[in-house]
């Protein structure tokens, strides 16, 4: 059994750290509000981006010249995963589950038979990740050191990706991050960015018929690595949004322990305390008697 001096200085070990975990909390729930509020701020843009893209490429997508982030390669034999994780941890299962859904689709499509690229966004990822797809990770950004998210950020990923693409290194691009929900809830989403899918939109009645100036083609080739920088800046502030609540929630989860953990302690400490209390008094009873 421990020693008295041993439980008060685990008591105070725990109390420590219950400080800390409280003071991780507060810090995550401040910058949660502005992490939310320019994570839903971005996906208006980003899905009337989409709109817009699906309206104009719906004439051209059929087309020999149409541009090749539309149409693709015409091949799927190799696949690019841009994951984006945190580059710090104590935020739950944030990080793994990002990971989790990565590699379950590259494990799917090296069954398959195709073979599988990471472009890693985020340190915690990369750590993850090269413990199995070393060989395979063939790009790694950290953001570590930015403290503002910008659009410049997202749109230096997005010409890496697409200078990779002009250089035959890859047929289609898959990006993973963790779309923000709720404080408790974090959703890993996958989405392929090239080539890009063009959503089926039900339309009641005539559609109406637009002439485009310049043409569709030359609109898409501008618009295309526009839209792609939009979407990487999206997942960005949805990962960081996420990465807050979910730190939050952490945070909170392990002050309530902390808490449980000190009340077990002080509880054990006090009937040790006591009970050796009781038997020294026992024992100068017993001597006292006896003489």
């Amino acid at each position: 059994m421990a020693s008295l001096k041993d439980m008060r200085v685990r008591i105070a070990s725990t109390k420590a750290t219950q400080k800390i975990t409280k003071a991780m909390q507060m810090v995550a729930a401040s910058k949660l509000r502005r992490a939310q509020t320019a994570a839903e701020a971005a996906r208006p843009y980003a899905e009337r981006m989409d709109a817009v893209i699906s309206n104009i490429a719906g004439a051209a997508s059929g087309s020999d010249s149409a541009p090749a982030l539309l149409k693709g390669t015409g091949n799927d034999k190799v696949h690019l995963l841009l994951v984006c994780t945190g580059e710090r941890g104590l935020s739950g299962a944030f990080n793994s589950s990002i990971v989790r859904l990565a590699r379950e689709r590259a494990l799917s499509l090296m069954n398959q038979g195709k073979d599988v690229k990471f472009f890693c966004v985020g340190r915690k990822g990369y750590e993850q990740l090269r413990r199995q797809f070393d060989k395979q990770i063939v790009e790694h950004v950290e953001l570590r050191s930015v403290k503002v998210l910008g659009f410049k950020n997202a749109e230096d990923i997005a010409k890496q990706v697409i200078a990779m693409f002009e250089a035959g290194d890859f047929d289609v691009c898959t990006l993973f991050y963790s779309r923000f929900k709720s404080v408790i809830a974090q959703v890993p989403t996958a989405q392929q960015i090239i080539p890009l899918l063009l959503e089926e939109k039900e339309t009641s009645g005539a559609a109406a018929i637009y002439d485009y100036e310049p043409a569709e083609d030359e609109i898409l080739s501008s618009l295309l690595p526009r839209n792609l920088a939009v979407q990487i800046f999206r997942a960005l502030l949805e990962n960081n949004a996420s990465f807050y609540g979910a730190q939050m929630s952490a945070m909170d989860n392990a002050t309530r322990n902390a808490g449980d953990m000190i009340r077990k302690q002080t509880l054990i400490y006090n009937r040790t305390r006591q009970a050796m209390i009781t038997k020294e008094l026992i024992e100068i009873i017993s001597g006292a008697e006896a003489i």
